[in-house]
């Protein structure tokens, strides 16, 4: 036992649309099949939040409801509630402000987060600061994104990818030595050419010009974002580990951002860990980007005991990449 205050994940949740979108309703779609798809990314289904005016706040409220029943808190107890997103409700206010309002947590300050896939490791970072001071005990941290409002279903190359999901985690302070233990994170601006939405913030506000030429969906360069993709989540989990004095015997988990099959085979190749010990999801869902790592965690909580290691790495656009070394905290 020490004083020191960690951060611990003591709830997890997450929620996805009914609605499912199958490889082969996009053969239907653009000029693409289910093997194609299968053996590039791994994907066989993605799920989609459907209906008029609905934003990705629709989908965090049932999981930050969800995570409160769970751990049997009032939702009024919640300090901060942080959303790593990139396809908020609005440009403003924040969809962190919406869902407070929503789900009641009246005594709450929120705020969102942009760092693409790597969202939801920016947003624990920053929560388990948040709860690190001692100032705060109760902080929600979500991951959630509705891709297919953004996604292009012309473009063969990207639509078959993305899907969309929500999935938070309830941050308390702990002195067990339990929690967050390290976090690397990473960013590099060059990468934008590669990965973007270009239009609809200041630089290229919303005109008949870009809606006309389909700039406010996301682009991606496939091939120089997954060369990145690979060297990037892979070394920063390497290096994360050597700082720690671990290896890949003593993780007992890998939950990798589900981007692609290929990525998360390098990754955990590159820390030593068979496939049994990796959390893989995207079959199902696809890449619901900052959703994908709380998304595993809410899946395979009863299969994690109180102290496993275990580290969650991501990569996403921007660039943005990271990885995060946590002991669990509790047994389901």
């Amino acid at each position: 036992m020490s004083n020191k205050i960690s951060a611990a994940i003591t709830a997890v949740s997450g929620y996805v649309p009914e609605d499912k979108l199958t490889n082969a309703d996009l053969e239907k779609i653009v000029d693409t099949n289910d093997e194609w798809i299968r053996s590039r990314t791994g994907i066989e289904e993605r799920r989609i939040l459907k209906g008029e005016g609905k934003g990705v706040s629709e989908m965090i409220v049932p999981a930050v409801k969800a995570l409160c029943e769970k751990r049997g808190i009032d939702p009024t107890e919640i300090d901060c509630l942080i959303v790593g997103t990139v396809t908020p409700d609005m440009v403003f206010p924040a969809t962190a402000n919406i869902v407070c309002d929503k789900v009641g947590a009246r005594n709450a300050f929120g705020f969102d987060v942009s760092a693409a896939c790597s969202g939801f490791l920016y947003t624990l970072t920053l929560g388990t600061s948040l709860i690190e001071s001692g100032r705060y005990k109760k902080v929600v941290v979500v991951g959630a994104d509705k891709m297919s409002a953004i996604v292009d279903y012309t473009d063969r190359t990207t639509c078959i990818i993305f899907g969309d999901g929500a999935g938070c985690v309830l941050l308390e302070p702990t002195t067990e030595g339990h929690g967050i233990k390290d976090s690397l994170l990473k960013s590099d601006g060059s990468g934008a050419q590669y990965l973007r939405m270009k239009a609809g913030g200041s630089a290229y506000p919303a005109s008949e010009a870009t809606v006309a030429a389909r700039e406010h969906f996301a682009y991606q360069e496939g091939q120089a974002v997954f060369k990145f993709a690979v060297k990037g989540m892979a070394d920063v989990s390497a290096e994360l580990l050597e700082r720690n004095g671990l290896t890949g015997d003593d993780i007992a988990w890998l939950v990798p951002h589900q981007a692609n099959l290929r990525i998360i085979d390098a990754t955990a190749n590159r820390i030593g860990l068979p496939k049994e010990k990796v959390m893989i999801n995207i079959q199902k869902y696809g890449n619901t980007t900052a959703a994908t790592i709380p998304l595993c965690l809410w899946e395979w909580e009863k299969q994690l005991k109180k102290g496993d290691k275990i580290v969650l790495a991501a990569f996403g656009g921007g660039f943005t990449w990271g990885a995060t070394l946590l002991e669990w905290a509790y047994n389901s």
